[in-house]
């Protein structure tokens, strides 16, 4: 294999990582996407069960708040293990096949993304995404512990009668 052949292989097998990089980027956002939305129907479920419910109110907002710590929980795990493999497709794959081609454009952006950062406060996507997570699990938290306390007050009153 001559060496033109070599370097057309080389810069097809970046085209297509690339390519797949930017399909798992796409499904990293749906993924977010996904558990934002649960989270959303999670908070609804929640203020309708407060605002409507009669009946076992304490114990449903205990188990939805279990089920919406659980659901914040697998986001951050989620968040943390895409940020991972992204950190690796593009830091080791396809800046070692950058490395075999004449420009390397993936790494420029790295590099000045990597200065622009250091030089300024940024939040960047991923943190913004753990801060809303963090906050999210917060609520549910506090709801958690509010009827927790409520339903033990009500069943120590209730025995002491």
């Amino acid at each position: 294999m001559d060496q033109k052949d070599e370097k057309y292989l080389i810069l097809e097998q970046y085209r297509i990582y690339s390519e797949s990089k930017d399909k798992f980027v796409d499904r990293e956002f749906a993924t977010n996407r996904f558990y934002l939305i649960l989270n959303i129907c999670i908070l609804i479920a929640i203020f309708i069960v407060e605002t409507i419910a009669i009946t076992a109110k304490e114990q449903s907002m205990i188990v939805m708040s279990i089920i919406g710590v659980s659901a914040t929980l697998l986001w951050w795990m989620n968040i943390d293990s895409y940020q991972l493999l992204i950190k690796i497709k593009y830091a080791k794959v396809l800046e070692y096949l950058e490395t075999k081609l004449p420009e390397q454009p993936y790494h420029k952006e790295y590099v000045d993304y990597s200065e622009i950062k250091k030089n300024k406060n940024l939040i960047v996507f991923g943190d913004f995404q753990k801060i809303l997570a963090l906050i999210i699990a917060c609520i549910y938290f506090v709801t958690m512990t509010y009827y927790v306390t409520k339903w033990v007050s009500v069943a120590l009153l209730n025995q002491s009668i």
